[in-house]
């Protein structure tokens, strides 16, 4: 048996299963405002904490839908130097393939902590490689609804 055809009869039991539940992270001004820079996305209900005070629904600065995207590799862990080794060994490269399905039912108020849960949804056997697909989901601490809802496809080949 190939190392990839091993790897998927490894991750097979755990499809539909959550596989990790990431720690909490506080979403604070500095970071939303860096995100603004980098962007160019520096909407009032950003960057402008007094204006959002006075005048958002939120009564205070969210921050940006994609800063919480963004976050999923932080988020998830999956930015850690032995990942890769954890979580699919004998492979030597894991690349970002695609989102499915990104929703963002929840404002991430400046302030609020957020962590991810991932939930294994399901992996295809490929010619050189092996296509996984991961269920984020990505809680605000206190919050009935979460910030975004995503699927991600990985790629990772021997």
């Amino acid at each position: 048996m190939t190392a990839i055809a091993e790897l998927y009869a490894s991750l097979l039991p755990q499809f539909g299963t959550e596989i990790a539940v990431g720690y909490w992270l506080t979403i604070d001004q500095p970071r939303i405002d860096a995100f603004a820079a980098a962007t160019g996305d520096t909407q009032w209900i950003h960057v402008d904490p007094e204006r959002a005070r006075r005048e958002s629904p939120y009564g205070t600065t969210v921050a940006h839908g994609f800063l919480t995207l963004s976050l999923l590799p932080f988020l998830t862990g999956s930015n850690s130097p032995d990942y890769l080794n954890r979580h699919f060994p004998g492979m030597r490269l894991r690349v970002n393939y695609g989102l499915n399905r990104l929703r963002l039912p929840a404002p991430v108020r400046c302030g609020a902590r957020i962590r991810a849960r991932t939930v294994l949804k399901e992996a295809t056997l490929l010619d050189a490689g092996l296509e996984v697909i991961y269920r984020f989901s990505v809680e605000i601490e206190g919050e009935e609804k979460p910030a975004l809802v995503v699927e991600q496809i990985v790629r990772v080949f021997p």
